[in-house]
């Protein structure tokens, strides 16, 4: 977890290699489908370009749908999910529902002028339509209102891991690992 441009994805991807695990994120699949043109993606850029979240109902669907494929069987990271409080009950019933728990929750921490400047280093080197300064600071304002709530409910559970997100891919990669390993030893 983490606001947008925390590096979420990019951390996720060598995590989920490191554990033999697939990378679950919400925003690849958005973005799949938006670029071959399906009905989901038509839907989905309308939200995307605005800056707003992609209603829960057809984010938890395609959520459960990536759980239940086999190479998720022996776990997953997610990515970019959950983003509300209602999405954090539905994967509740999700996981119950294919025998898996949660064994952690990483937010990565990153100064909101820092995000602002790299989404929009991105955005250029990228080309995506959805990183523009007003839909990105409109993403940051739905950050702190709709998922924010949810780092106290994984404190509350006991299972969340904050992490500083600033510096080199490589350094906060290592925080993570040594934060987990920290977990697993305790």
């Amino acid at each position: 977890m983490g606001p947008p441009g925390a590096g979420k994805g990019t951390q996720a991807t060598g995590v989920a290699e490191h554990f033999g695990v697939p990378a679950i994120s919400t925003g690849d699949i958005f973005r799949a489908n938006v670029s071959n043109g399906t009905e989901l993606g038509r839907k989905a850029k309308e939200f995307m370009d605005a800056g707003e979240y992609v209603p829960d109902e057809v984010t938890n669907l395609m959520v459960r749908n990536r759980i239940d494929e086999p190479d998720a069987e022996p776990g997953f990271l997610l990515d970019g999910y959950p983003r509300t409080l209602a999405q954090v009950e539905e994967l509740d019933g999700m996981i119950k529902h294919t025998g898996h728990s949660l064994d952690a929750v990483v937010v990565l921490t990153v100064d909101s002028e820092e995000l602002v400047q790299r989404l929009l280093q991105r955005a250029e080197t990228d080309g995506r339509s959805d990183d523009t300064e007003d839909v990105i600071r409109r993403r940051q304002e739905l950050y702190i209102e709709q998922t924010e709530p949810l780092i106290e409910v994984y404190r509350e559970h006991g299972i969340l891991i904050e992490v500083d997100g600033m510096g080199e891919v490589d350094e906060v990669s290592e925080r993570i690992f040594k934060a987990l390993q920290d977990v697993n030893e305790s």
